[in-house]
């Protein structure tokens, strides 16, 4: 049995830490499994469209305009940013009373337009990868195993934040939590600039 490349690729590049790995894992944490899942939802789906429009060419049209990519990478830093710092400021475990909330299927799929891991790992696999379709059949290709696997991605690291609730049982431990996620999501943002 023969594997597609392609998904080896997208599963390693989707599994490790990125922007929604950060923020599923901890969504699981602070919100629980089932609110998280309309969040995770809009990742697969998300994914999916970014991925299927490098199919038509879109990651070269970015690459010829290097004011329209600079703007891209500037709203991807102030919001990942903007993200890290509510997480950041929010001390509260799954009991606590908040208005905080999961992000809705609507806000997970608008992140991932300016979301830099997801763009550089499309981009990486409609270069890499290609299988010689016509851009709507790489376009489908790219979407339906993009958007698959991310769903199981994402499924596992909503999951398994959830099961940190176990070992966070303090207010110390809650801010420490969240001090490491808003970090490690602040730190994410770099990424736009590499990509």
């Amino acid at each position: 049995m023969n594997i597609d490349p392609l998904y080896i690729f997208v599963f390693a590049g989707l599994f490790s830490p990125g922007p929604n790995v950060i923020l599923l894992t901890a969504s699981g944490a602070r919100f629980g499994f089932k609110p998280t899942l309309p969040h995770v939802l809009g990742v697969a789906a998300g994914v999916g469209v970014t991925s299927g429009l490098t199919g038509f060419g879109i990651g070269a049209l970015l690459l010829a305009q290097p004011t329209l990519a600079l703007a891209l990478k500037l709203i991807a830093v102030a919001w990942i940013m903007w993200m890290a710092w509510k997480l950041f400021r929010s001390r509260s475990g799954p009991q606590a009373k908040t208005k905080d909330r999961p992000f809705t299927f609507i806000e997970a799929v608008l992140f991932q337009w300016v979301n830099p891991k997801v763009w550089a790992v499309a981009l990486a696999a409609s270069a890499g990868y290609s299988s010689g379709l016509s851009p709507s059949g790489e376009a489908i290709r790219l979407a339906t195993a993009f958007s698959g696997i991310n769903l199981f991605v994402c499924l596992f690291w909503s999951y398994a934040g959830s099961l940190l609730t176990y070992l966070l049982r303090t207010p110390q431990a809650w801010q420490i939590f969240t001090t490491v996620m808003a970090l490690a999501l602040a730190a994410s943002a770099v990424m736009v600039f590499l990509s």
